[in-house]
């Protein structure tokens, strides 16, 4: 399966060929639609047929293999016929939101110093937890540095190690709860200049200027050493 948006997030649309369809959902031969992982939600959308029927695709999700993706139909919608042609175009608005969100969280774990132990991201707010034996960091200093590293607009780019190439650099694994995807030989890196550096599958912005400002929320204290810092678009 070809999973269009790892080389392109900007990607709104593309036309693909039906695999299969069933109750598990819409198998597609390439998609630009992301499959829930990573703490990120899976795509919505719409699937148009060559007649002009549309089928409203409600969530995106793995399907056999890190390489396979099924599309998750409205309930009650008619199932396309294997081999037939489609058009898969996103709701961009909610993607895009997620982009933001995402790239943000990847400049929170740049100013936050600790382990990574969960975090969700969301079309409006997003969240991580992290490992802090030394305590809280101070919220209105967080908040202050993070609009600084939107602003200063640094590059963000996806790159490529060998497996045998993270295996040697241990430290750039933060999330202690998802561990990056082995087997195929490679692993996806998120880069942003001089900031972060990490294994990350999700879809992001390509520059820091595009996430806007933001602010922090709650800082919360879920255990002993866990806290867990709460993010949100400010405009």
């Amino acid at each position: 399966m070809e999973l269009l948006f790892r080389d392109d997030a900007y990607l709104k649309s593309c036309s693909a060929k039906v695999v299969s369809a069933g109750p598990e959902g819409i198998r597609l031969d390439r998609t630009v639609f992301y499959p829930e992982g990573g703490g990120q939600p899976g795509d919505s959308g719409l699937l148009r047929l060559a007649d002009g029927t549309e089928i409203r695709i409600l969530d995106t999700r793995k399907g056999g293999s890190h390489e396979e993706t099924l599309s998750i139909p409205a309930e009650g919608a008619a199932l396309p016929q294997p081999g037939s042609e489609v058009t898969a175009e996103l709701d961009w608005d909610r993607r895009y939101r997620h982009m933001r969100m995402h790239t943000c969280l990847h400049l929170l774990c740049g100013l936050v110093q600790g382990d990574v132990t969960g975090g969700q991201i969301g079309a409006e707010k997003g969240r991580l937890d992290f490992n802090l034996p030394d305590g809280s960091p101070d919220k209105t200093w967080l908040t202050a540095e993070l609009n600084r590293l939107i602003q200063e607009d640094h590059a963000v780019r996806p790159t490529w190690i060998t497996e045998a190439e993270l295996a040697a650099q241990p430290d750039l694994v933060r999330t202690m709860s998802v561990k990056p995807p082995s087997g195929a030989g490679r692993v996806r890196l998120l880069e942003i200049d001089g900031v972060d550096l990490q294994p990350c599958g999700g879809t992001h912005v390509s520059r820091t200027g595009e996430i806007g400002p933001v602010e922090i929320g709650k800082i919360e204290n879920k255990g002993k050493q866990n806290r867990r810092i709460n993010i949100r678009f400010a405009v």
